[in-house]
């Protein structure tokens, strides 16, 4: 099984220049599933309810700074391409980066988001894993495949999983994926996308999960964003730092493409920042550049005690 869609590369780009998601081979027939434990179904349902929420920026001890397109739908879907970072951060608190896509009305609230993230809490350890998350009717919704919805397609490349570190010098630790809708069907796929082979389509969320998208969406975007401990210690964002004038040192996101309701990638974008917080984290848009990709912004930043709820 495999959408309809594809997703256009930039010819200038370096082939193998990325490492992006753990590969796993699977014998034929089955796919690689993470294991639910009982601690990891709990733990992964307390954060689920501490998560970014794209449809409203009131969300205690959550920052974020990215940016969204609203207004000019109805989308179904985007793609984007997010550098992968290792943070020290404390058990009590979690930063990631995601693509999101949504729609909101009255109390009810659908969403989707893939992306990177660091929860030593939710994965037992200190590493930067893959994820998915969703929301949809009645409530429903969670972490990866910790409940039914997630329907796993590649045998190779898991939902959720840690992300290796670059084999050959001059490699970069990212995550260029896709959210985006198949046109006959409905249903919600996410996208491995590959500069130096076929995109790989990791699986999809069915159409009947959720009672506001199944037709479009209202909102897409990409963001970094983190949850403060209880404490309101918040932890570092993208890869710690802010931005600075040297893009190479700073967490960066590139090749944007939303999808419009002719169901095609489209770069043109008519976006709007996200940055609740410009003490603690930053948001910067990236140089213009002829001869190679463009950053589109690069964000980040330390966190700390002085940021605010």
């Amino acid at each position: 099984m495999k959408p309809s869609f594809s997703i256009s590369k930039p010819k200038s780009q370096v082939k193998d220049k990325i490492k992006g998601r753990k590969i796993i081979e699977c014998p034929n027939g089955t796919v690689p599933i993470l294991r639910n434990t009982k601690e990891y179904v709990a733990t992964a349902q307390y954060w689920e309810k501490k998560h970014f929420n794209p449809l409203t920026v009131q969300s205690h001890g959550t920052h974020f700074a990215g940016v969204k397109s609203q207004g000019d739908g109805p989308y179904h879907g985007l793609a984007a391409y997010m550098s992968v970072h290792d943070l020290n951060i404390s058990r009590d608190q979690t930063s990631y980066g995601t693509l999101f896509v949504g729609s909101g009305d009255n109390n009810k609230i659908n969403f989707i988001q893939t992306g990177w993230m660091v929860n030593p809490s939710l994965f037992g350890d200190g590493r930067t894993w893959s994820f998915g998350i969703w929301k949809g009717a009645n409530g429903t919704g969670c972490f990866n495949t910790i409940c039914p919805g997630f329907v796993q397609v590649s045998k190779t490349d898991p939902l959720s999983g840690p992300f290796p570190y670059p084999v050959h010098k001059g490699q970069e630790r990212a995550v260029y994926a896709s959210i985006v809708q198949e046109k006959d069907v409905g249903n919600w796929w996410v996208t491995d996308v590959r500069y130096n082979g076929p995109d790989v389509h990791i699986g999809y969320w069915p159409k009947e999960l959720f009672d506001l998208i199944g037709n479009s969406v209202d909102i897409v975007g990409v963001t970094g964003a983190v949850q403060a401990s209880p404490s309101g210690i918040s932890p570092p964002m993208g890869n710690g730092h802010l931005p600075t004038e040297d893009e190479n040192e700073s967490a960066h996101v590139k090749g944007v493409q939303i999808v419009h309701s002719d169901f095609k990638f489209s770069k043109k974008l008519k976006l709007e920042k996200l940055l609740d917080n410009n003490i603690c984290y930053g948001l910067k848009e990236g140089k213009k550049h002829v001869f190679k990709e463009s950053n589109l912004f690069t964000y980040g930043g330390p966190g700390g005690n002085s940021c605010g709820i």
